[in-house]
Formats: C-alpha cells, structure tokens, sequence
C-alpha cells in the first residue's frame, strides 16, 4: 500500500512538468520498459494495477511488477533496440488485439505502422511501443 501512495505522489509531482516531454516511460522489474505518449494521458489505481489511459488507448499494469517510471523525449524504438534482436521477427497487435501481422524486424515495423500505440512481440519479449 505505502508503494500505491508513493507511486501516486510521484505522478502528481511529475504532472506538473509533463508538458514538456512526450512520453511517459515505465520500467518493469526485468528492465523492459514500456512507454506511453502524453497526450491526454490519465493515471488510475484500480486494484493491484495501474490504469494507463492516453490518445491511443488504455493499458493495465501490474503495481508489483513495476520498478521505476520517468518522462522522456526519447524516440522509445532506440530503447527497444536493446531489448529486442533488431533482426528478429516480430508480431505487432493494437492495445485491443487486432493483429497487424508479423514484420521482419522491429525497425521494419516502426517504419510501416501509423501513429498510434501497439503491442510487439518476438515470441520471448512483449513490448508496448508508440510510434509518432
């Protein structure tokens, strides 16, 4: 419960100077991070998850699995390089689990998807990607 309040301060905190970065980057306990744009960009305590709810969508997240959260400008495909095989196949789905089929690389996928938020996954690795 103490990391539930702990969480919530720092988000409160961090809101006030979210205007200036475009995504919010949350780490899980094994390093892979997960980023979500700005835009709109709401935060709730439901349970033991944290509701994630932006332009592109909404997302749960376990409370106990996450490790830190920052904002970021970062183009979040050069965060994602380093965790998954740039080329190794990967399978890209909406945040509602249309499949937009399977891309040679994660590179290839970035470059064909339109803007928005998508789940990709290597078969070993799922990953929550933004494309601008």
């Amino acid at each position: 419960m103490k990391k539930v309040f702990l969480l919530l301060a720092v988000c409160c905190g961090m809101f006030a100077h979210a205007s200036t970065y475009n995504f919010l980057v949350f780490t899980n306990a094994e390093g892979t991070k997960t980023a979500f744009g700005v835009k709109n960009l709401t935060l709730n305590v439901v349970g033991d998850t944290l509701q994630i709810t932006n332009a592109d969508g909404t997302v749960n997240l376990i409370l106990a699995g996450l490790a830190s959260m920052q904002f970021s400008n970062e183009n979040i495909a050069t965060d994602l390089e380093n965790l998954l095989n740039a080329d190794e196949p990967v399978q890209v789905f909406s945040l509602s689990g249309t499949s937009f089929g399977v891309h040679g690389s994660l590179i290839e996928a970035a470059q064909k998807l339109g803007t928005g938020t998508y789940v990709i996954s290597n078969g070993s690795i799922t990953q929550t990607i933004v494309v601008k």
